[in-house]
């Protein structure tokens, strides 16, 4: 049987995956391996091609499957943690490492030819310059070191049998449907008034569609080439300030948005989040999180570019895509 095994395929990459598997038939069986189901997931798990096997890629995976086509059949690694603050230092290490090891060893252990590792654009550290594939790595984080480390485990499997496949990609901030992440919240807090552009909004924040990180990922498994490294990020990108203006025009949003620097907002974000632990409340106003916002990811999706990958969701077109299949996330 040509199956999908998706690690940390409960996640938001990993059911939209296979949503999209599921509607193109592409394998007689989906393994989705994680550490609980979900709810968004439940209209997945209904369908009888998909199996749930629960484990957490820290340790050794025990999951066995059977009938396997070996040459046919891809293993989707989407396991890892990421949100930053989130998580201890080493907490990036202690999973992202071991993680890959353990999916490799499963890799080898079923003789499966095909693996899809979604890294991250985090490796290229902060990107005042335009960075494509070919650029220098210079992480600057637990999370980008981690899964810089995490790339070269998958490229040591790759070079053991001349008939594997690697394809790696590195997602910018990927926002969507049903997705509570940085894009969507920054969309309810211009609906609120409270959103604060830093430094003007000159600084550009690589940025990816859900549904067209999908297509890269099938358009790049149609190739033929044993290693593909290449990043998603919608093209063109444009700077903070025009995308709010986008949102502000589609969603017709009135209220004003300040602008201040981003060392007064961290200043601000420290003092707000002392105040509110004080009174035993919570808050996403973090200043790792409010210095994260003026750091520049100016990533370009060279290698899509040059193989002619159809970009259909910039900013404006993915909003509007986004509100005709959600329009639920959008009421106040």
């Amino acid at each position: 049987m040509i199956t999908a095994v998706i690690f940390g395929g409960d996640g938001y990459i990993g059911r939209n995956l296979v949503e999209t598997l599921l509607n193109l038939s592409m394998f007689d069986a989906i393994y989705i391996f994680d550490l609980k189901k979900s709810k968004e997931s439940k209209r997945n798990y209904d369908n009888e091609r998909v199996f749930f096997a629960e484990g957490d890629v820290r340790n050794k995976i025990s999951l066995q499957i059977s009938s396997l086509d070996k040459s046919s059949s891809w293993i989707f690694n989407f396991a890892a943690i990421h949100r930053e603050p989130g998580h201890a230092y080493e907490e990036y290490f202690d999973t992202n490492i071991p993680g890959a090891e353990n999916v490799i060893i499963f890799a080898r252990n079923h003789g499966i030819k095909n693996i899809l590792f979604t890294s991250s654009i985090a490796p290229y550290g902060k990107s005042v310059h335009e960075r494509t594939e070919n650029s220098t790595l210079y992480p600057e984080t637990a999370y980008g070191i981690s899964k810089a480390l995490a790339e070269k485990i998958h490229e040591k499997w790759l070079v053991e049998d001349s008939n594997r496949r690697l394809i790696i990609v590195r997602p910018s901030v990927i926002f969507g449907p049903k997705d509570p992440g940085n894009v969507y919240r920054m969309i309810k807090s211009l609906e609120k008034g409270t959103f604060v552009l830093p430094d003007g909004g000159k600084v550009i924040k690589g940025y990816g569609y859900i549904h067209g990180l999908i297509e890269s990922m099938l358009f790049t498994i149609g190739k033929n080439d044993r290693l593909i490294i290449y990043n998603y990020a919608e093209n063109p990108l444009v700077p903070l300030k025009e995308m709010v203006a986008i949102v502000k025009e589609e969603l017709g949003y009135k209220k004003p948005t300040l602008n201040l620097s981003v060392k007064t907002l961290a200043v601000i974000a420290f003092f707000l989040q002392k105040g509110l632990r004080l009174i035993g409340k919570k808050s996403d106003i973090h200043p790792v999180r409010v210095k994260k916002a003026g750091f520049p990811t100016n990533v370009k999706p060279q290698y899509l570019i040059d193989q002619d990958f159809n970009f259909k969701y910039n900013f404006r077109e993915a909003l509007r895509h986004w509100k005709i299949n959600s329009p639920e996330d959008f009421k106040s």
